[in-house]
């Protein structure tokens, strides 16, 4: 198990990491996500030794990574797959790496097995593509046969089918209960591959659960509702008839309606009831990315101008009806706030369950004109 407490780094007056504590369990996938810049990187660096906490303290099994005996047996990872002599074969560079921590040359060509490479075990790294790169990281990490893997963007450059592989193979990693700590940018795959999550924004804790908790916590899931285009009079009909059974009801370019507060078989019952036939009744359960960017975007350091231009902001519903539940006490059209429907809650709400607060945009102290900046890669 990964364990940090009160983690901190800080370089001059910029604070990279800041007081993180979060645990890594054995036998789940955990993902470890954040926007660029947000400290991932100086985190695991940390976990491996390779940066001094400013404060705090993290461990792996209890000790710190420096105090485990042979620790590339216990602790195997993949930071930075380029970081591969170019000269070296794959074959000879995963030799020298078992040498140093006294692991059988056997062992190299069974992992360069594991990862495809076998084919080209004696060509050269530097005519490696990204993807072979990758590979080639991914079994340095595993040669060991270590019972802690950390992976930084380990699917960077691969195809469709490495992606697969890669999926299934954190997930057997984690199956023989083994812990498994990955830090991703792809949403779509943290939400096939990662059971529990841990995301941070400008270095603090921003949730730490498993991945149907977390978009629970940060989605509002609602039911799709639509009739024929041709009959406005049915449409406000049911409506009507969807607010008096206590749901709430936005209308949605298009014509559809988004029906909150109701199940799909009450929303079935009120239209029967009303005489009103349905075209349409599905229910939307938000993405794995659509709640983390309603988490995250009030952290994110580099933002386009024309993010509102490219649509990568929801479009909002135009009006919005409900019943006395919701402060609606009539089937007046209300505008509804941006922020209701994809940015997270104000601070004076407090967090929600199993979130720490979110950092304001203007949260970080001024920096002084004089002071030394960290590099990128500090604070990736």
């Amino acid at each position: 198990m990964i364990e940090a407490v009160g983690l901190t780094k800080r370089y001059g007056v910029k604070t990279a990491v800041d007081d993180l504590s979060f645990q890594v369990r054995p036998g789940a996938v955990t993902g470890f996500l954040g926007p660029n810049g947000s400290g991932k990187s100086t985190t695991m660096r940390m976990i491996l030794g390779l940066d001094r906490p400013t404060a705090g303290s993290v461990t792996i099994g209890g000790h710190p990574y420096r105090d485990l005996p042979n620790a590339p047996r216990q602790v195997g990872a993949l930071l930075d797959a380029k970081g591969v002599h170019g000269g070296r074969t794959a074959r000879n560079h995963l030799l020298s790496l078992a040498q140093l921590a006294g692991i059988p040359a056997a062992r190299v060509d069974e992992v360069l097995g594991v990862v495809g490479l076998q084919d080209v075990a004696k060509r050269r790294s530097n005519g490696f593509s990204l993807g072979m790169g990758q590979r080639l990281g991914i079994a340095a990490a595993l040669l060991g046969d270590p019972q802690v893997l950390l992976f930084d963007e380990p699917v960077n450059g691969l195809d469709p089918e490495g992606i697969h592989w890669v999926r299934n193979l954190m997930k057997m990693l984690a199956a023989e209960g083994r812990t498994v700590f990955v830090s991703s940018h792809l949403m779509s795959e943290m939400a096939l591959t990662a059971d529990h999550l841990i995301v941070i924004g400008r270095g603090r804790l921003l949730a730490d659960m498993s991945v149907t908790d977390f978009i629970s916590a940060n989605s509002a899931d609602f039911a799709r509702v639509r009739v024929p285009d041709d009959d406005p009079a049915a449409r406000e009909k049911l409506t009507a008839s969807l607010i008096e059974a206590g749901g709430r009801v936005m209308s949605e370019p298009g014509g559809a309606l988004r029906v909150t507060g109701l199940p799909l078989p009450g929303i079935s019952d009120v239209a029967h009831g009303c005489d009103v036939r349905l075209w349409e009744l599905s229910p939307h359960q938000a993405s794995l990315e659509e709640a983390y960017m309603r988490l995250t975007q009030g952290v994110v350091d580099y933002r386009s101008t024309d993010d509102a231009k490219a649509g990568l902001v929801e479009p909002l519903p135009q009006e919005a009806y409900g019943s006395g539940v919701d402060g609606f006490t009539s089937p007046e059209p209300v505008e509804v706030p941006q922020e209701g429907w994809y940015a997270p809650p104000p601070p004076a709400a407090g967090p929600g369950p199993g979130l720490s607060p979110a950092l304001g945009a203007g949260s970080p102290a001024a920096v002084p004109a004089n002071a030394v900046e960290p590099t990128d890669k500090d604070l990736r």
